[in-house]
This record gives structure tokens, C-alpha cells and sequence, in this order.
């Protein structure tokens, strides 16, 4: 495959190194004799398949945030009590990313995605049937430490994209990604509405069972030549990171503008339902249809990138959400604000991660264990946020939410600054 570099213009020569994709290390695997690099016999079904299977498995993560009125009425407290449950599901994604994401440059991925696709179906029947807080919070953990199939794929599609197209490649599984995050506050807030909460995770166990075991199938066998123990990926993490500056840095700036969404985003339930709109769980998940707008963006961020290079398109994301912060806040009394400021947020997070996971799995030769690193980052940002998000609620009201995202923007562009 030639580099990225090879199928630029002339006139891009200015472009700094460091924003460019170069083709990632092949040689730790192979796909099995007879099978073409994009399996079956469309490359797009494929990849379509691909988005699907990310956008329901992602929305595990997020299954709790909107049903959390219901979950506290239903245990008999208040909803700013169980806030903590959907900070729970993000440290178990970060900490299944660092066990489970990594085998992606070790072992065959058809049964490592078959295998964590039954587990986190039997995690999510656990959540449907939990008989109180501290069983709805393990059973939520587990689930989403088991639901890190779309980083196991999301370097599967960046091996085998063209070096030209490979960052477009990329965002069409992100946009299945933040797609999947929607439906969870939408369709979660909806059906929970109607059927109750236990059967929002009933509904996800099944369709997570069927999309992932579609999936599994429909990989390539791959044949890995194994480097090191098992998890002897969670181990070189440090090194990689000391390695790599331009991984380090992906991961910084990606932990804070995602600590910066998940605050706002995890705690807008509790303004909408709460005395300032009163509204219904069930409008107030229809609110996630702003979070839309991530699927028109993605595909245009992928395309800046490769035209651009990644760290022009972070920096106008941080500016973008520079402003949707202010935006939240003022949307705290006016409605018009807040929907201004959900497209803002969501655009500014999505064209972010676009350019930051492309970076990632392009910078090293394991890119399985790069995208770990990003992963893990961004969302121990982000469970961090949630935390701190709720006590800053139930203590200042929104305008405690909208000021520690804007921490997390600070530190989150601040704390790169001196690697350039």
C-alpha cells in the first residue's frame, strides 16, 4: 500500500509531518488464504455491517444516562443520586479497552468479537433483572467493559482502507459510533418511557447478540504472529506513549474535549426533566436527535483530514466547543441556546475524534494497541467529567455541569501545548 504522503497534491507539501497518515504495519497479520482484504463481496456492505454493529454496541455505554429519572423513581431516590451509575459504564468501557482492545494485534478478532458480544449480552439481561442500585451498577460495568467491539474493528477498517481514503474510512464507523449514542438517549428515553427501563436493556441484550454475532462472522480469519504474553499489549501502553508524541498528544486533547461532552451531555437529562423545563423522560431523550448531527459531520471531518492533516481540524473543533460551552450555559433558561449549542458540541466532538483516532492508529506499528491508548484516554476523560458532573449539579445546578466542561477543554488543549 503506498503512504499517504505519495497521494497528496504539490501544493500540500507545506503540510506538517506529523498531521500525516502514513500506512500502518501489516506484517502482524494476514487474512486467511482465498480472502480479499475488504471480506465478502462488497467492501461497503462490509463496512456497512461494520457501522451497524458500532452503533449498537456503543450505545450500551450510554444506555443508563436517559433512563436515569426512571431508574431513581423506580429504587425510590432522587435522580441526582444514581448519576453515578452512568459514570460506572464509562470507567467499565475505559477498563474493558485496556484488557480487551490491545488482542486486536494478537488474536484472531472473529471469535474474541463472537465471545464479547455473549458476554456483554449476559451483562445486559443482569441490568434488565437488578434489584437495586449497587447490582444495576455492576451489572452496567461489566457490560460496558465487554461492549468494546467497535475498537477492536475501527483499526480492522483503517488497515484495509486506501491510504488516500483511510481517515473517510475511519469516520464512517464513528459515525456508527456517535449514531449509537444517539439512539440510546432517544430510543432509550422513549421505549423507557412506555415499557420501563429494565426493558431498554432487555431490547439492547438482543440486538447486541444478533449484530455481533453477524459481525464475527463476517470477519476475515486472521492469522497473527503473536509478539509477547497475552495482554502483553496492556504492559507496553507507557513505552508506546513515551514513543510517540503525536499519539500522546491525541490522547490528551481527545480525554478533554470528550470529558467536556460527557459532562454536559450526562447531565442535560437532569435540567430537562428538572424544574427549569419539566419535561417528560421521554422528550427529554428526543432532545439526543441534535446529537445527529455527528453523522453529517463525520464523513466531512474524515475528508479534512486527509486534505488538511488532523491538527488544524482539532483546533477549530476546541474553538467550536469553546463556544457551545457558554452556549449550554445561557441554554440552561433558554431553550433556542440549547439546541445551538447540542449541534455545536456534537460537531466539535465528532470532527475531534475523527482526527485524533486517525492520528492514533496511523502513528505506530500496532495500531490495536495505539488505539487502546486513544480509547482509554478519552473516556477516562470523560468518566472523570461525569463525576465530577453530578456533585457540581446537585451542588451549583447547570452552571456547575457547564463549568467543569470548560475545565476539561482547558486542561484537555493546555496540557499539549509544550509538545506542540
Amino acid at each position: 500500500m503506498p503512504s499517504a504522503t505519495s497521494t497528496r497534491p504539490a501544493h500540500r507539501t507545506r503540510t506538517r509531518t506529523r498531521d500525516r497518515v502514513p500506512a500502518p504495519d501489516r506484517s502482524a497479520a494476514s487474512t486467511a488464504p482465498g480472502e480479499s482484504a475488504a471480506p465478502g463481496a462488497s467492501g461497503n456492505l462490509f463496512l456497512l455491517l461494520i457501522a451497524v454493529c458500532t452503533a449498537v454496541t456503543a450505545a450500551n455505554i450510554y444506555l443508563a444516562a436517559p433512563l436515569l429519572p426512571l431508574i431513581a423513581h423506580d429504587f425510590g431516590t432522587v435522580p441526582s443520586a444514581v448519576t453515578w451509575i452512568a459514570s460506572v459504564a464509562q470507567f467499565g468501557y475505559a477498563a474493558g479497552l485496556l484488557f480487551f482492545a490491545p488482542l486486536g494485534d494478537r488474536v484472531n478478532r472473529r471469535p474474541l468479537v463472537a465471545g464479547l458480544s455473549l458476554a456483554t449480552t449476559g451483562a445486559l439481561v443482569a441490568a434488565a433483572a437488578a434489584p437495586g442500585t449497587a447490582a444495576l451498577a455492576a451489572a452496567v460495568f461489566l457490560a460496558a467493559a465487554a461492549t468494546v467491539i467497535p475498537q477492536l474493528l475501527v483499526p480492522l477498517v483503517a488497515e484495509r482502507a486506501p491510504a488516500n481514503r483511510r481517515a473517510r474510512h475511519v469516520a464512517a464507523v464513528i459515525a456508527g459510533l456517535f449514531t449509537g449514542i444517539v439512539a440510546a438517549r432517544v430510543v432509550g428515553g422513549l421505549a423507557g418511557q412506555v415499557f420501563g427501563w429494565r426493558w431498554v436493556f432487555a431490547g439492547s441484550a438482543v440486538l447486541t447478540l444478533a449484530l455481533g454475532l453477524a459481525t464475527a462472522v463476517a470477519l476475515p480469519s486472521e492469522r497473527r504472529a503473536r509478539q509477547g504474553g497475552l495482554f502483553s499489549g496492556l504492559a507496553e501502553l507507557p513505552g508506546l506513549l513515551r514513543r510517540s508524541p503525536d499519539l500522546c498528544r491525541a490522547c490528551l486533547r481527545q480525554a478533554g474535549m470528550f470529558g467536556a461532552w460527557s459532562a454536559l451531555w450526562t447531565s442535560l437529562t437532569l435540567l430537562l426533566t428538572g424544574p427549569s423545563y419539566g419535561l417528560s423522560t421521554a422528550t427529554a431523550g428526543l432532545f439526543g436527535l441534535f446529537g445527529l448531527t455527528s453523522s453529517a459531520v463525520a464523513p466531512l471531518a474524515g475528508g479534512l483530514v486527509d486534505r488538511f492533516g488532523a491538527a488544524r481540524v482539532v483546533g477549530t473543533a476546541y474553538l467550536l466547543a469553546a463556544v457551545a460551552v457558554p452556549l449550554f450555559w445561557l441554554g440552561g433558561h433558554v431553550l433556542v441556546a440549547l439546541f445551538a449549542a447540542a449541534i455545536a458540541v456534537h460537531a466539535a466532538l465528532v470532527a475531534s475524534h475523527v482526527a485524533n483516532q486517525t492520528v492514533a492508529l496511523t502513528t505506530t506499528s500496532t495500531p490495536a494497541t495505539a488505539n487502546t491508548a486513544y480509547v482509554v484516554s478519552g473516556f477516562a476523560g470523560g468518566a472523570l467529567a461525569s463525576a465530577a458532573a453530578g456533585p457540581a449539579f446537585g451542588h451549583w445546578g447547570w452552571a456547575g455541569v457547564c463549568a467543569v466542561a470548560a475545565v476539561g477543554l482547558l486542561l484537555g488543549w493546555t496540557s499539549t501545548l509544550r509538545r506542540g
